[in-house]
């Protein structure tokens, strides 16, 4: 059963040129409400529908996405799949652990990697990861993190599936027992560090149900960087440095999503990397461009959107920059009062948690 609320926010502030700061993003969050594990039923969890012109909030269960979609409209998701990326070595001599994380491929065989403890991932040195996969440190990038050579045969992917572990974030604590479950059920292109976690709560039923009535789902890519989950230490926010991913949007997917807007339609975006991904590749006309790259886009409240018009998400972390990015569709005052209502009523956040939906 849906419920209504609405609050008394009529008078929006104007963020544009306000030097924001990372703690205006700050609110309690109980750890309780960290969704642990993911929920038997992907489409079974629930939705918090947030209209913006009507400042309007909305309880009900995800499945009510479809009474929010109207035909002609199109949903846009991203394609992206996680890699186990998350490699354990030790050195053959002395035994010394250290833990890998894929950042970034450099080539057939560098990889960027954050590893731990840094201290014993010295250059030149040998690590096993198993009897298929050693890794040897080569450097230490600027940023503190190793290029590591990996040795083996055959092909890398299909070696990360057999030794690697799921990159969960570091809130949850639970083993996952079924690696699936921390991807999309389209997820395709191999790449990520972490997955576009607004589309985990689709079913194949439940995107055959939004083609059916006559919705059309568009595919991009974007590859999720580690960048996700790193904290803005800066106070101001202006002065944080964004990470780049790398995306790609064909001219199929551009055509159907200038045609849609064309006529009327709206963009629902899957997530805030497809937002980012489609914001990166919009002109100020509003037209959406084919291209391929890597993008560096840092939304918060005051930027004027282009080619989103509707934002599935989940819940994110205080002073996130995923934060500021859903607070750019209102305000950030609207979203923390969105965001109290959702720990008032209990919502599960996260990465494993409910959804919203911004409208």
């Amino acid at each position: 059963m849906r419920r209504h609320f609405s609050y008394n926010c009529k008078q929006q502030i104007k963020e544009q040129g306000i030097r924001l700061k990372t703690s205006d993003f700050y609110y309690d969050l109980p750890p309780e409400l960290i969704a642990q594990t993911p929920i038997a039923d992907r489409s079974a969890s629930r939705l918090l529908v947030y209209q913006r012109a009507q400042q309007r909030i909305t309880d009900g269960a995800f499945t009510d996405i479809l009474q929010y979609l109207r035909p002609g409209d199109v949903l846009v998701r991203n394609t992206t799949r996680v890699l186990p990326a998350r490699l354990h070595g030790h050195r053959p001599d002395t035994g010394g652990a250290l833990e890998f994380l894929l950042l970034k491929r450099l080539d057939e065989r560098r990889w960027e990697c954050l590893v731990r403890p840094g201290r014993r991932a010295r250059e030149g040195r040998v690590f096993t990861i198993s009897d298929e996969l050693q890794a040897v440190i080569r450097e230490t990038t600027d940023a503190g993190g190793r290029v590591v050579e990996f040795q083996f045969e055959g092909i890398f992917e299909e070696v990360l599936e057999r030794v690697g572990e799921m990159p969960l974030p570091p809130y949850i604590t639970k083993r996952l027992e079924d690696k699936e479950r921390y991807q999309t059920v389209y997820a395709r292109e191999k790449g990520s560090a972490a997955a576009p976690t607004a589309g985990l709560h689709f079913t194949p039923q439940l995107l055959k149900a939004v083609e059916d009535m006559g919705v059309p789902i568009v595919d991009v890519l974007l590859h999720v960087g580690l960048g996700t989950f790193r904290p803005v230490s800066v106070e101001n926010v202006e002065d944080h440095h964004m990470h780049t991913e790398y995306y790609e949007v064909t001219p199929q997917a551009a055509a159907t999503i200038n045609q849609a807007r064309a006529n009327g339609g709206r963009i629902f975006a899957v997530g805030t990397t497809t937002c980012r991904t489609l914001e990166s590749v919009t002109d100020e006309a509003g037209v959406v461009h084919s291209q391929t790259g890597w993008t560096g886009i840092f939304i918060t409240p005051g930027y004027r959107f282009k080619a989103v018009d509707a934002l599935i998400t989940n819940f994110h972390l205080p002073e996130s920059t995923l934060l500021m990015l859903v607070s750019a569709m209102c305000s950030r005052e609207e979203m923390l009062a969105v965001y109290q209502h959702a720990v008032q009523e209990q919502y599960r956040f996260f990465s494993f948690g409910d959804a919203m939906l911004i409208l």
